[in-house]
């Protein structure tokens, strides 16, 4: 009844799409959807590696039961125990009493806490090998990328890494497994904004798990989300390399809350200024309009941010301040920093987007603007001066 959809000979891909779930981990919109991908070694002996969320739990089985035809399934391989890839494992191991469950020990906690397995496991250490046949699979632990438990599996035979999670993006596939049999196009923006979402706090040992790949020969890599790389895997690296170091690209996001619209005039000055001297990637957002899952996107993809806020009940605007929040905790590094606010008869906005700034250790660029009810002249000239002086910042690094 299923398509066949072979990565190689005796590998197949029998993950699923999910075009109903509206925010991923209920936070993070979807316009796109989202894949879980599993696969499935058909050698001497048979492998799985992850499920998918339980929601899909019935194609997913269908479509691994077609393939193995009769045939036992030997080993369960857990990469990952996030639900959305481990949902499924319960009703697997009630299909397949005898399977062997492969994970490490911080897996196997999990296991018992989410599903109640406590037998039938078979746990292996960094650089342990299981052999399928033809086929040599090796372990990698990947700690925090990004949960503890998370490894990679490698197939030595054929040069293939089953990354879990890494290299991931948002996107379900529409027809095509493999990035050279599609447009890869929307996956570079949704890869980015994966990363900032949910690996984003992890950027040191994504670092750490780049490193212990460098001189591995990889020709194709299958993640748990999105594309299967086998054309494209220089870039797809690449932007996990970048963003985990937190380089941020020439450009400027600007991230403003605004109630009446005064604060968003000030916004307008900085960016015309911007671009008056040279600054062609901005980046500009209405918090209450653009999801955080973007703006945090462009945080990471740019190297200077400039926050407005008005004065909301002697704080921050609430929804600059939740977004703050996000920024801390991806503990986002070295960026050059900017910010201007409004207020009706008592300003508290500025004086708490300074203290952001110190606690980030960003680089404060320019004078801080505050400017008290609606905007006027000598205020306007300031906020042309913050974005001059960002601009002209910008073009010394």
């Amino acid at each position: 009844m299923y398509k066949l959809n072979k990565i190689t000979d005796k590998i197949y891909y029998v993950g699923v799409n999910d075009r109903q779930k509206a925010l991923f981990e209920n936070l993070w919109p979807l316009p796109y959807g989202v894949s879980y991908n599993s696969y499935l070694i058909a050698d001497e002996r048979t492998a799985l590696i992850d499920t998918v969320d339980v929601c899909y739990s019935d194609v997913f089985l269908k479509k691994v039961a077609e393939i193995l035809n009769g045939r036992p399934l030997d080993f369960l391989i857990i990469n990952h125990m996030e639900p959305d890839h481990a949902g499924s494992i319960r009703l697997l191991r009630e299909q397949y009493p005898q399977v062997q469950i492969v994970g490490n020990s911080k897996t196997f906690g999990m296991l018992q806490g989410y599903h109640g397995i406590i037998t039938g496991l078979y746990e292996v250490k960094e650089g342990d090998i299981l052999s399928l046949g033809s086929h040599q699979l090796t372990f990698y632990t990947a700690p925090m990328v990004h949960w503890p438990e998370v490894m990679f599996t490698y197939d030595t035979t054929e040069k293939i890494l089953f990354s879990a999670d890494a290299f991931g993006t948002f996107g379900t596939l529409d027809g095509a497994i493999i990035d050279a049999d599609m447009n890869v196009d929307r996956y570079w923006s949704e890869m980015e904004r994966y990363y900032s979402n949910i690996v984003g706090k992890y950027g040191s040992p994504v670092q750490k798990a780049l490193q212990k790949l460098s001189s591995t020969e990889i020709k194709i890599i299958c993640s748990t989300h999105g594309p299967v790389w086998k054309e494209h895997i220089a870039k797809a690296v690449s932007v996990y390399d970048r963003f985990s170091r937190y380089e941020g690209e020439d450009g400027v996001v600007i991230a403003y809350g605004s109630m009446y619209g005064n604060t968003e005039q000030m916004a307008e000055a900085i960016a015309s200024e911007l671009g008056a001297n040279g600054i062609k990637n901005i980046a500009m957002h209405n918090v209450s309009k653009t999801h955080s899952s973007y703006i945090l996107r462009d945080i990471f993809k740019y190297k200077a941010v400039i926050i407005g806020s008005p004065t909301y009940s002697n704080n921050l605007f609430p929804e600059i301040s939740s977004l703050l929040s996000k920024i801390e905790i991806r503990e986002v590094k070295s960026r050059l920093f900017g910010c201007f606010g409004s207020f009706t008869w008592s300003g508290a906005a500025v004086r708490n987007l300074n203290a952001f700034c110190e606690k980030m250790k960003w680089e404060m660029v320019g004078a801080p603007v505050e400017e008290k009810q609606g905007l006027k002249e000598e205020k306007y000239e300031a906020c042309l001066a913050l974005g001059k002086a960002m601009a002209d910042r910008m073009k010394i690094i």
